[in-house]
């Protein structure tokens, strides 16, 4: 497959696997999101869309698929309660179960409830978060969570590049 596009534009289906190939080559940190669902239990999925939104007030954006189960469980809307975990170097096996299907995400996961967020203990970097803004396009859903409280930890970061999460920095 050419990654050149210097000639006419592609069909929608070529594109996006272009589009696709294309992004795979953005490095970029992995994040578990949790919230409490409806029913007052935990849930949780990988992300890969997170990254840092504004200072004043501070607050991260998020995109969730819209197919995947959690994000129809958690049923963003402004006001939810949520949390961001960046991954360590050495949470592999962490973003394993959290980008699985398995309908308790967190059984034999070390977690507490932080008010009404399930929070993952021992990762590198916490966020409490309130949603302040939900934007749906396409086929996810953009959160602008707004952060309430910060937690750091020790360790490097888990990186996602070329649809792997076994790259490290340095």
């Amino acid at each position: 497959m050419s990654l050149r596009q210097d000639r006419a534009p592609q069909g929608r289906s070529e594109s996006a696997g272009l589009f696709t190939e294309a992004m795979s080559r953005l490095v970029s940190g992995v994040a578990v999101v949790s919230a409490r669902r409806a029913d007052g239990r935990p849930c949780g999925l990988l992300v890969s869309s997170v990254c840092s939104y504004s200072v004043r007030p501070p607050s991260v954006l998020v995109a969730l698929a819209r197919s995947s189960r959690t994000c129809r469980e958690l049923d963003p809307r402004p006001g939810t309660a949520f949390g961001v975990h960046l991954l360590g170097a050495g949470d592999t096996d962490l973003a394993a179960v959290f980008a699985g299907g398995a309908e308790d995400k967190l059984t034999g996961v070390r977690w507490s409830w932080d008010d009404r967020v399930p929070r993952l203990l021992g990762v590198p970097v916490y966020l409490n978060c309130r949603a302040g803004a939900v934007f749906p396009h396409g086929d996810h859903v953009i959160l602008v969570g707004e952060v309430g409280e910060c937690v750091l930890g020790e360790g490097e970061p888990l990186v996602y590049f070329r649809r792997r999460l076994d790259w490290r920095l340095g």
